[in-house]
């Protein structure tokens, strides 16, 4: 599930691959509007796959720390305000998510964006973070013909 999820860097919120066309992805908001739109090659397009976090020792995949915060949050949106929390409550909950996250590494806007998209994707009911994260064949959204 989280290979067809995209971030596009300079866009807000996250996206759903659709299809692909000729010079770029057809991707379509998770936000209540699900508006369409390409995404082009010069577009810095990131799967949510591809994303570890930080810790102490190795990093963590993206996947197991939306699942913690699932189990955290009994798979309700998160409790914490990431507009209006301070940083060291980010820094406490995440501390909670992710105990051996690397204090350096992992900056309070990494935080924030993390509660923003879990928060984007339990409203959009896509909450098995761990479906489908073996990759098969044929997977790599970046393979653009």
């Amino acid at each position: 599930m989280l290979q067809t999820i995209l971030a596009i860097s300079g866009r807000p919120g996250l996206y759903k691959l659709v299809s692909r066309a000729k010079n770029s992805l057809i991707v379509e908001a998770l936000d209540s509007t699900h508006q369409r739109r390409p995404a082009f090659a010069t577009d810095r397009i990131t799967s949510l796959a591809d994303i570890a976090m930080f810790t102490e020792s190795d990093d963590v995949p993206l996947w197991k720390v939306l699942e913690s915060m699932k189990t955290i949050e009994d798979g309700k949106k998160s409790s914490v305000d990431y507009r209006k929390a301070s940083g060291s409550e980010l820094r406490e909950y995440f501390g909670k998510v992710l105990p051996d996250f690397d204090q350096e590494r992992v900056h309070n806007s990494d935080i924030k964006k993390l509660i923003q998209w879990y928060d984007i994707l339990v409203e959009a009911g896509l909450t098995d973070f761990a479906e489908g994260m073996q990759p098969t064949e044929g997977d790599n959204i970046d393979d653009r013909k």
